[in-house]
């Protein structure tokens, strides 16, 4: 469903007043050393080369192989080989020791394993990928819009926007190789037009740039707090105030680096404004308007206002959440929601090329839209 209206706002013609909803022994059998390995195989993928077939397709590396001696016996495997193999840490070694590809005296081992004097270490590390090779890849996609310039979808929950660690295929990026005869050619080479992002099981309205002319515009919009993002979220619990804004310095988790928390005295400034759209006794739907991109930043605030995105089991709305609610049938509901109840509804932004503002509205994904039904079938709604 696409929406496009004149609009004024920040700036001559801004857009404004939206809807809030928003090695194997060599040749002469000598051993290699480990750790000369790494640094091969970093050689290899910054230079793009890989050892490969007639058809192209990549070979399995062959192993490296290493004998234990005196001073380095007694040591878990795992920590030996994370000290040998420069690049390599020591998850990633267990990873591989999980998927058999160390052996100790020709047999699969564990990572607690105590290496002896003696012992026949061999270790398969991974071939080196071609970082830019795209290989498009049909799929379903929901299209708001196509013309020359921009393409923009309702991104399933799910769906990984562009490729990156464990998402090698499959991603929107994938999809749209397909669909489009063209991205543009701005940006890193995984990234073709991506000029924004949604995490992978958030849903909703996404713009990508097919020309070159459309990324440099979009990417200036962006920067320039042009662009008008509203979302709508089901999080835990009732809210004193009809409104808020929450505004904080966000960055990585000082623990975990695969999170974002609120930070004090560092970070980068992240500005979410909300809006109750709907309250029962112990969910709120409520509007969400961002003034900064922030990664998580949604997710993030909500938690650290105490009231977690349901079903995002990385920011306190898992399904333990869910278990400690007071009303057996919201609780029995909300333990089968298995991704954040996240939607982006609204993007709105000016055309890169005519300069027209545009509107979009993205309708909600069907566990989404399900999962409100049944709140209002079956709960009755807070009085304001």
């Amino acid at each position: 469903m696409i929406h496009s209206r004149p609009c004024g706002g920040r700036g001559e013609g801004a857009i404004r007043e939206l809807p809030e909803f928003l090695a194997p022994p060599d040749s002469s059998g000598t051993v290699r050393d480990l750790k000369g390995v790494m640094a091969d195989v970093l050689d290899e993928t910054r230079s793009g080369e890989e050892c490969s077939n007639s058809a192209g397709d990549a070979l399995p590396r062959s192993p490296a192989v290493c004998v234990v001696n005196d001073h380095e016996a007694g040591q878990r495997v795992d920590v030996f080989l994370s000290c040998q193999l420069s690049g390599c840490s020591r998850s990633n070694i267990k990873t591989l020791i999980t998927a058999g590809q160390v052996l100790v005296n020709g047999l699969a081992t564990k990572p607690s394993y105590e290496i002896r004097t003696g012992d026949s270490i061999s270790v398969r590390l991974p071939g080196p990928e071609h970082p830019d090779r795209l290989i498009p890849q049909s799929m379903a996609l929901d299209i708001l819009w196509e013309d020359e310039d921009i393409v923009v979808v309702n991104k399933a929950p799910g769906m990984v926007v562009h490729p990156g660690a464990g998402h090698a295929e499959g991603t929107l990026v994938h999809g749209l190789l397909a669909h489009c005869s063209r991205l543009a050619s701005q940006g890193a080479p995984l990234r073709p037009g991506i000029v924004h992002r949604l995490d992978q099981y958030t849903s909703g309205a996404l713009v990508v740039a097919k020309s070159d002319v459309a990324y440099l515009d979009l990417i200036h919009q962006f920067k320039q707090h042009m662009v008008e993002k509203h979302y709508l979220a089901l999080v835990y619990g009732p809210f004193p105030q009809s409104s808020g804004q929450v505004r904080t310095l966000l960055g990585r988790h000082p623990a975990d680096r695969k999170r974002m928390t609120v930070l004090e005295g560092k970070g980068r400034e992240a500005v979410t404004r909300w809006k109750v759209e709907k309250a029962w006794e112990e969910v709120t739907l409520l509007c969400v308007t961002i003034e900064t991109g922030r990664t998580h930043q949604i997710r993030v605030h909500l938690n650290h206002l105490q009231h977690p995105v349901v079903g995002d089991a990385t920011y306190g709305g898992g399904k333990r959440k869910a278990s400690l609610l007071k009303s057996e049938g919201l609780r029995h509901l909300l333990t089968t929601v298995d991704r954040q109840m996240l939607h982006a509804q609204v993007l709105a932004f000016f055309h890169p090329r005519t300069k027209e503002p545009m509107v979009f509205k993205a309708s909600l994904a069907n566990d989404f839209a399900l999962l409100l039904r049944e709140l209002e079938a079956n709960f009755p709604l807070k009085q304001r």
